[in-house]
């Protein structure tokens, strides 16, 4: 059964929710407590991964059980496997997730940076290795990578993102707020945040009216 983009989005926001709780047990009605979803939208969307019926094999009365629902989300959503990504662009923000810890990272390893700057690349340290932003297609071809957060200035953010795709990057978290003109199958998650400082101002408005 193919899942809805809202579905899919119910489910991510559920894992992160069960990763917190450990090995604690989740009912329905407490997820509706967490997240404002009904508790049938929920278990309808649990429905949908098979064998995860409440009260059945990943499930119990007490609720569903995590080490047993986290993997079966994960295999739905195409999470169950390590992707590798890059950082594109080391200033103040792409140096910064330079510093991912492993533990953070969950299925995503993060393999190279970049930078057009080649002084950048030499200073900066870091846990994952750092490239001359020419050496892009070698290293993502050699590594594998297939994501890359692009966070560089807005004025060079679409030629970057071409110079990516053109190595092979297939996906892009875009920090830069421009909406990039991609070749099909490349997909992109813009994050701005005056635009989520906006949506947010909307919320608050809409409840208060004010």
């Amino acid at each position: 059964m193919a899942l809805s983009y809202a579905a899919r989005e119910r489910l991510f926001r559920l894992m992160r929710i069960l990763e917190r709780r450990a090995k604690e047990p989740l009912t329905s009605a407490r997820a509706e407590e967490l997240t404002g979803w009904p508790s049938h939208t929920i278990r309808k969307d649990i429905s949908c991964l098979g064998g995860a019926e409440e009260g059945g094999p990943i499930g119990s009365s007490a609720g569903y059980d995590p080490e047993l629902l986290i993997p079966l989300i994960k295999k739905t959503l195409g999470l169950d496997r390590r992707r590798k990504f890059c950082v594109v662009g080391l200033g103040r923000l792409g140096s910064a997730y330079l510093n991912f810890q492993p533990l953070e990272l969950g299925e995503f390893e993060l393999a190279a940076g970049f930078d057009v700057n080649v002084n950048r690349v030499e200073i900066l340290k870091s846990p994952a290795p750092l490239y001359p932003a020419c050496k892009m297609a070698e290293v993502v071809g050699r590594f594998g990578i297939e994501i890359a957060l692009l966070c560089v200035p807005a004025e060079q953010a679409q030629a970057a993102a071409e110079k990516c795709a053109a190595a092979g990057i297939r996906g892009f978290v875009n920090f830069a707020p421009v909406v990039l003109s991609l070749p099909p199958g490349i997909k992109a998650r813009n994050v701005y945040v005056t635009d989520e400082l906006r949506e947010l101002a909307i919320q608050m408005s809409a409840e208060t009216g004010a």
